[in-house]
Formats: C-alpha cells, structure tokens, sequence
C-alpha cells in the first residue's frame, strides 16, 4: 500500500502580508533604538564614572590641602592671629574653589540624585563648614570634641535618668568641667575642688567672677604632674 504526502500551502491576503510586513520593520526601528539608547545609557555611565574619579581625586587632593602637614597640621603650634592669616591664605582659596565647583555644578546635576543631594547639603551647611575662618582659635575639625564626648556616650546607660531637668543641666556642667579640665592639662579633680572652693565666694563678689575660674587662671597644683 502507498501513501502519498499532501503538501499543505497556506495563502494570505495582501493586506495582511503588508501588514507583517509594517510589523516587522517596527521591530526593526524599536529594536534599533534599543541599542541606540544602551549605548547612551553606557556612554552616560562611564562619564559619570570618570567625573566621579575625578571628583574623588580633587576631594583628596582639597582634604590633603587643608589638613595636610603643611597646612592645618602646621598651624597646631601658632598663635590664633598667626593661625588666622595662615588660613586665609592657604585654605580660603581651596575653600573658594570648591564653592565655585559647587555651584556650577548644582544646575548641571538632579537634585535628587546622590551627588546633587551631597552637593546641595554642602552649600546649605556652607557658612557653618567656612566660619573656623574667621576665628584662628577655632578649629578646622570637631574630632577633639568627639573624643571627649565619647566616654559619656559609651557608658552613658549608667546614667540613663537624671531624674529632672535641673538634674541633667548640673550633669552637663560637671562632664564640660572634667573635659575641658583634660584638654588644658588640667586634673580634673583637682580643677573641680578648686572651683567649687572659690566659686561661692568669689559669685556674691565679683560680677566677672566666670572668667577668673577658667583653666587660664588655674594655678599650678591643678595641673596635671608630669610622669
């Protein structure tokens, strides 16, 4: 017995053949498109790439001018006049640069992405980053007043409640006066006793009486004795 195999032909319209046809080259242009913006999207990314090296780069470069041996690390040792004209000449240019870049950079960049919200945090905290400028005794970092706080923030569950707010204000004063007691070289138990032995006294008697009890006006047996 023999079989014979029927070839079966499916036949369009025209219109539906054009119609495929117009599909087809739809396809054509979307998926050229596609590429087309994948390779923007890549040519975008290793510009922002670039510019974010870059930027790194003249963030360390800024830090090392303003913190550097020759600069702020330099200055520890001067006078607060001296340290005031220092600064101006070497860091308020650094300074007026960054400000500059900022600035320009601010119309170029989306606010909301991550470099437009760094860029608008620094100018919105300007005034306060620039204000050790005006003051060669103020300091460029708050890392010393970090570091004093750091013992009290440690172990600042052993004194969760201060019972009531006259509490917590005595608290505070106590913890600035062995601080500052440690920053000018001073022992702290020694400075305190000294303190409170005069400030009652010299509090009904002298208006300016404050300033006679600061670290400046400690005599020797408070300071600290060298090992």
């Amino acid at each position: 017995m023999q079989t014979s195999s029927a070839v079966e032909m499916v036949t369009i319209s025209r219109a539906e053949y054009e119609r495929l046809q117009q599909e087809k080259a739809r396809n054509a242009k979307l998926e050229a498109k596609l590429a087309a913006r994948e390779q923007e999207q890549a040519q975008v990314i290793t510009s922002l790439t670039l510019q974010n090296e870059w930027l790194l780069e003249q963030l360390k470069l800024s830090k090392k001018k303003l913190f550097g041996r020759s600069s702020e690390q330099a200055f520890a040792e001067l006078a607060p006049e001296e340290r005031y004209e220092k600064r101006l000449k070497q860091a308020k240019p650094v300074l007026d640069a960054l400000l500059s870049w900022a600035n320009e950079m601010q119309a170029k960049t989306a606010p909301k992405s991550a470099l437009g919200r760094a860029i608008h945090y620094l100018l919105e905290q300007w005034p306060y980053l620039t204000r050790y400028l005006e003051d060669g005794r103020l300091e460029l970092s708050n890392n010393r007043a970090e570091r004093s706080i750091k013992p009290f923030v440690m172990g600042r569950k052993n004194w969760l409640f201060a019972n009531t707010p006259g509490g917590a204000q005595a608290s505070a004063v106590t913890y600035s006066l062995i601080e500052t007691a440690k920053e000018n070289g001073l022992d702290p138990y020694r400075y305190l006793l000294w303190v409170l032995q005069n400030a009652p006294q010299l509090s009904e008697t002298d208006e300016t009486w404050a300033e006679k009890l600061l670290p400046a006006r400690a005599p020797k047996e408070c300071y600290m004795p060298h090992k």
